[in-house]
């Protein structure tokens, strides 16, 4: 059995009060903090009575941000809408390779980075500064392959959610995403050091509620 390590960032032995989201790997675990803006209490997120934003205007929520960046050296691929909220993947229109994911606050609208991997794996354009973890993000080929990634995540979703299977790895720079599958469903999602075969599953998701994936030209 390979050994289980716990790292507890300084943030969250500062604010007490926000959950450790679970992280799981087949080599270590780490925590996660899910951020919803004004919809986080501190016992997880909750909703908000306020009316629900559709996926239409999650849609153009993305297209938006596209448009106001300027270029097209980006695309949307995918947006699925969760309880607490969408989940948006950018991809590069000359690579094909998936860049960053991204959350929309399904209440207010707001787009803002997705925590956990996203900020802290990605390789190109994640956010955190490898200075925080005195270990700068690898970069170059990635040492694990979409198959042994797969098989990582299937090697964890076994022991965490048993039953459930893994769908094809979506590649991102410095880690793969996978969706969770149980009984035929999206039941969510986890991700997968593109170096370590580090598993970190997403826990600020909430229940699946639907899916819009774009054709690609």
């Amino acid at each position: 059995m390979k050994k289980l390590l716990l790292i507890i960032p300084l943030a969250l032995l500062i604010v007490t009060a926000i959950p450790l989201t679970l992280v799981c790997s087949c080599q270590q675990t780490s925590p996660g903090y899910p951020y919803q803006g004004g919809h986080m209490g501190p016992g997880g997120p909750y909703e908000s009575g306020e009316q629900r934003i559709s996926m239409e205007q999650a849609i153009n929520i993305a297209e938006d941000y596209l448009h106001d960046r300027g270029g097209s050296d980006l695309k949307v691929t995918e947006i699925m809408e969760f309880e607490y909220n969408f989940y948006v993947i950018f991809a590069e229109t000359n690579t094909g390779i998936h860049a960053f994911e991204s959350l929309i606050d399904p209440y207010t609208g707001d787009m803002y980075p997705e925590p956990g991997p996203n900020m802290m794996w990605n390789s190109k354009y994640g956010m955190m500064s490898g200075m925080m973890w005195r270990n700068q993000i690898q970069s170059g080929e990635m040492t694990v392959t979409e198959e042994e990634a797969e098989r990582y995540a299937q090697e964890f979703i076994d022991g965490y959610l048993p039953g459930a299977q893994m769908e094809e790895p979506d590649r991102f720079y410095g880690y793969y995403t996978l969706h969770v599958l149980k009984d035929g469903q999206i039941y969510g999602m986890l991700s997968v050091n593109g170096y370590t075969g580090q598993v970190w599953y997403h826990s600020w998701h909430g229940r699946f509620l639907g899916m819009e994936e774009f054709v690609e030209h």
